[in-house]
């Protein structure tokens, strides 16, 4: 891995665009980051982000004078985006921590490579590339951890964890993402003694990264290491008891019949049984009302009977996606196949009758028609949405 290998993200018009108005001579912007770690990986790339040592006015008057669009969104820090020929970049200028809390950083421009890589957090998210040539340049031992799959934080774990404590949660997201046992002892121990300091970082910080850490393809062994360090008693201290159990069925079990990885079902499967308890704690992560209500309904099934005869009628009054989730969640394991096969080519039945086919009947407009259609409808889904000649049936059953 000592070369970039070729890829359509380093041909792109526009970053070729940028790369040559922000150029001199031999000085000119590199790649860093989740580019070049995921491009050696063989992984798509997504995002490209830039380093240069210019400094951000100068970047913004090159870009503007070129006619590249740049946006100042993080100034401050250095960081303009550039939008080239359909597509966004981040430039950000070369720079070293001066004060940091733990929470934000105040920093200062630079023109020294090597300072700007020790200020990030692990070593193989410090890797430079020249995207024209493909050369990389690896001043924190990056790509030998690459390689190795270790997670190891740049220079004093201890110290980059204080400079961010979201690092803590990102480390174990990177551990579950790029890692393999056995974990990097220092990294796993500063996390551990960090941990009482997450409660300083706001809510949808922590949440916004515990989501993307259970949205990883297999989190079990990262979220053991979390346990094991009592981690989510400084972010979920109601987690549930066998949190580690429960994650392990629904992962298994989504690996055994070729469903995506869900963040929102395998956080439910870590919680505590109770929708009420539950609702609670997405509330105090400062989940969407969305995903708050989701959570809810899909624990409302925890202690109901979930199989194949019923998960028709659960997805008839939640979704094909709510139903697929309790079953994950909460059928038993005989149960588990037969409950995704009946959801297969499921599509919500309509109800067929209403409230004027009941007066027709013969039943008295008022306040006993919406009665009665509803104590229809309830017969109609526990039979299993028969046709409407047995509702019409089951309705002068009603009636009379």
């Amino acid at each position: 891995m000592s070369a970039l290998p070729e890829s359509d993200w380093r041909a792109h018009s526009g970053l070729q665009r940028i790369i040559r108005t922000l150029s001199d001579g031999e000085v000119k912007p590199l790649a860093v980051g989740g580019a070049v770690r995921d491009s050696l990986l063989g992984l798509p790339v997504s995002d490209v982000d830039l380093a240069t040592a210019l400094r951000p006015d100068e970047v913004i008057r090159r870009l503007e004078t070129a006619g590249i669009k740049a946006i100042p969104t993080g100034i401050a820090h250095g960081t303009i985006t550039a939008v080239a020929d359909g597509r966004s970049f981040e430039i950000t200028t070369l720079r070293r921590d001066v004060a940091t809390d733990g929470r934000r950083a105040t920093v200062a421009f630079s023109h020294d490579w090597r300072e700007d890589a020790e200020r990030r957090d692990f070593t193989m998210n410090a890797l430079y590339a020249d995207i024209q040539s493909g050369e990389i340049f690896d001043s924190v031992g990056g790509l030998a951890d690459l390689d190795a799959r270790h997670v190891r934080f740049i220079g004093d774990a201890a110290q980059r964890i204080a400079e961010d404590y979201l690092r803590i949660l990102r480390y174990y997201r990177f551990l579950a993402r790029f890692g393999e046992d056995p974990a990097d002892t220092e990294a796993l121990a500063a996390c551990r003694d960090a941990a009482p300091s997450l409660k300083s970082l706001s809510r949808e910080r922590i949440a916004d990264e515990l989501m993307k850490l259970l949205a990883t393809d297999d989190p079990r062994a990262a979220i053991g290491h979390m346990l094991s360090a009592d981690i989510f008693a400084h972010i979920v201290s109601e987690i549930d008891g066998d949190a580690a159990g429960m994650l392990d069925r629904v992962v298994t079990r989504e690996q055994a019949h070729g469903i995506a990885p869900c963040a929102m079902r395998r956080l439910t499967a870590m919680l505590p049984k109770s929708p009420e308890l539950s609702g609670k704690i997405a509330s105090k992560l400062r989940l969407s009302k969305k995903m708050q209500a989701g959570l809810v309904s899909r624990m409302d099934f925890a202690s109901a009977p979930v199989d194949a005869g019923a998960i028709p009628a659960i997805a008839y009054h939640t979704s094909e996606e709510a139903a697929r989730d309790i079953a994950l969640l909460f059928a038993p394991d005989s149960e588990v196949a037969a409950c995704l096969t009946a959801l297969g080519n499921w599509e919500r039945p309509d109800f067929p009758l209403k409230g004027s086919d009941l007066i027709a009947m013969g039943l008295t407009p008022g306040p006993a028609v919406s009665h009665t259609l509803e104590a229809i409808r309830t017969a109609w889904i526990a039979e299993g949405f028969p046709d409407t000649s047995r509702v019409r049936a089951l309705a002068h059953e009603v009636i009379g």
